[in-house]
């Protein structure tokens, strides 16, 4: 399989697995959210003595967050092969927030869940913040050639 095929490749699996997560019923994605925090207790970090009874919204966002921040990585990799940084960065981050928006009109027909705006906004500043880190990297990087 070539580059480009394997990098698409790997945006679509990313984007089934933010699907299958989102075909949760709302109990379900509770359970997640229980299980991250158990995972996290084991470690010894007790999130739920810092966030108190914000812990699940607290890991539910940032799972949003963390997912779409991924997807824009994905998109971005895939499209850098063909297309120039800034075209390419621009389109991950577009492409990220229409999947955002897909992602949760799909919400609107799962038992226990709904759409939100808001989880639109969380999902796309995931992309946004990948998309600074890429563009810092970039200033980095051509200060460090320029030297």
């Amino acid at each position: 399989m070539n580059k480009k095929y394997k990098r698409w490749f790997y945006v679509l699996l990313w984007a089934l697995i933010i699907f299958m997560f989102s075909n949760q019923t709302g109990s379900d994605s509770s359970n997640n959210n229980r299980f991250i925090l158990q995972i996290l207790k084991s470690l010894n970090i007790n999130i739920d003595y810092i966030f108190k009874s914000k812990t699940d919204y607290i890991i539910r966002k940032t799972a949003h967050f963390t997912e779409y921040f991924i997807l824009c990585y994905l998109i971005f990799n895939a499209l850098y092969i063909d297309l120039s940084r800034k075209k390419s960065l621009f389109l991950s981050l577009l492409f990220t927030f229409l999947y955002a928006c897909s992602d949760e009109f799909h919400q609107m027909f799962i038992a226990g869940r709904g759409p939100s705006f808001k989880d639109v906004m969380i999902d796309t500043f995931g992309g946004a913040f990948y998309s600074i880190i890429n563009h810092i990297r970039e200033i980095k990087r051509r200060r460090f050639i320029d030297i």
